[in-house]
């Protein structure tokens, strides 16, 4: 593992560039790509891990940040948005949107303007690790503040287990 903040993805580096964000990037030689697959590279716990997720609601893109541990509640996302129907976006339009491919997609820095849902479960950790770019970097940052950044809402969208 390497550390810099010039490890990140250009366009996520410029993104904490002009945010005035002082992350310290870490770069793994294994892929990061799965919750899982980062807490177990940084020493966390997955639910540490923020997943930014990409979904397609009546076909206009949304990013969906979830616990590392949690999976999100398709139709939850659906009433949050008041969309008819809310599916996964495919690998094309999560690059076309936030500029990144999926496994390193990052909470902010896209590409594009996107409407973000924050899972509030996040607020439970005093730190979240969320993907810098790429499937080989990662960023720590407190949940609140990644939550701003991402100029996220705070909703309730975890699905429930029974």
């Amino acid at each position: 593992m390497t550390t810099s903040y010039e490890l990140a993805h250009p366009l996520f580096a410029e993104a904490l560039r002009e945010r005035g964000l002082d992350v310290e990037v870490r770069r793994f030689p294994d892929e990061t790509r799965t919750a899982q697959q980062a807490a177990q590279a940084i020493g966390c716990q997955v639910a540490e891990i923020v997943k930014s997720l990409v979904f397609a609601a009546d076909g206009v893109p949304v990013l969906v940040l979830m616990d590392g541990s949690s999976r999100v509640d398709v139709e939850s996302v659906r009433r949050e948005l008041g969309a008819g129907e809310v599916t996964r976006a495919d690998a094309r339009v999560v690059r076309e949107t936030t500029g990144y491919a999926i496994g390193g997609v990052p909470p902010f820095g896209h590409r594009t303007a996107t409407r973000v849902l924050a899972d509030r479960g996040l607020l439970g950790h005093a730190v979240v690790w969320a993907a810098a770019g790429d499937p080989h970097t990662v960023f720590a940052l407190d949940p609140a503040t990644l939550i701003a950044q991402a100029g996220g809402v705070l909703v309730d969208v975890r699905e429930r287990t029974a």
